[in-house]
């Protein structure tokens, strides 16, 4: 698959960054995920958001290879099928995943967490025995200070908030430049100081890659959002901006008027 499409004068258009392709997935008998369809342009923030067990997780987990894909296929950068890899290829091609829960070494500082996730392709030991290149030092400095931490390079993940957590988590995808980033519930256990701050992040961020986001914070994907995808029981029920998803009486009925959930 090449990548670049030709529009109907024959105009050459750039692929999306990334193309879900009537996706479904299967675990026995229960079909998670069912014929969905959606595409991601480059420096594009989207929002997957919908009810509780709609299927955003699930996708965003077959992105990064952790889901198996049972139809369909999920193309990355117009040639890559990333649905037949593994998650660490998936990875190395530039696609970084954060879960919901902050899963940071807390038994060494934040800067060789920064360090060890810089590295990506080396393991922990390999990262403590090789120093990195003086190139990357100052990336993971640059990073640091992006997301507030600099200061703190030295401390331990246990030291940091909640809000804090997420964002060495943030830098810690940012160091291993990737051109996607997923993030599942970022904001999730916030108050609103931190979710501007977080907002704020995403929006930069966004110069440099593309971004989804699973997220029930409707306020926070009003704020960042470039477009949303609304999930309900595995199937894509509306797309578009928040402003015109919100108007959607569906969309309204199964989840907004419900005030999204936590």
């Amino acid at each position: 698959m090449t990548a670049e499409v030709k529009n109907g004068a024959g105009t050459a258009l750039e692929a999306p960054l990334l193309q879900i392709d009537d996706v479904s997935i299967q675990f026995g008998d229960f079909k998670a995920i069912s014929h969905v369809s959606t595409t991601v342009g480059k420096n594009e923030i989207r929002f997957f958001i919908g009810p509780n067990g709609a299927g955003k997780t699930t996708i965003l987990d077959a992105i990064c290879g952790k889901n198996h894909v049972s139809g369909g296929r999920i193309i990355y950068k117009g040639e890559y099928e990333v649905s037949k890899m593994k998650e660490y290829v998936i990875s190395n091609l530039g696609i970084g995943r954060k879960f919901q829960a902050p899963s940071v070494f807390n038994g060494i500082t934040i800067g060789e967490n920064m360090e060890l996730a810089a590295a990506r392709k080396h393991t922990l030991y390999s990262t403590t025995f090789h120093r990195l290149s003086k190139e990357k030092q100052e990336y993971i400095d640059y990073c640091l200070e992006f997301v507030g931490l600099i200061d703190k390079r030295f401390k331990y993940p246990t030291r940091l908030s909640h809000g804090e957590k997420q964002w060495l988590e943030i830098g810690m995808l940012m160091a291993a430049r990737p051109e996607l980033m997923l993030l599942d519930e970022p904001v999730a256990g916030m108050g609103r100081k931190e979710t501007e701050k977080t907002a704020r992040l995403l929006e930069k961020i966004k110069k440099e890659c593309s971004i989804i986001v699973v997220e029930h914070d409707m306020q926070f994907a009003r704020e960042v959002s470039d477009s949303v995808t609304v999930f309900h029981e595995g199937h894509v029920l509306d797309e578009g901006t928040m402003d015109s998803v919100s108007k959607n009486q569906t969309v309204i009925d199964v989840y907004l008027g419900r005030g999204g959930e936590s």
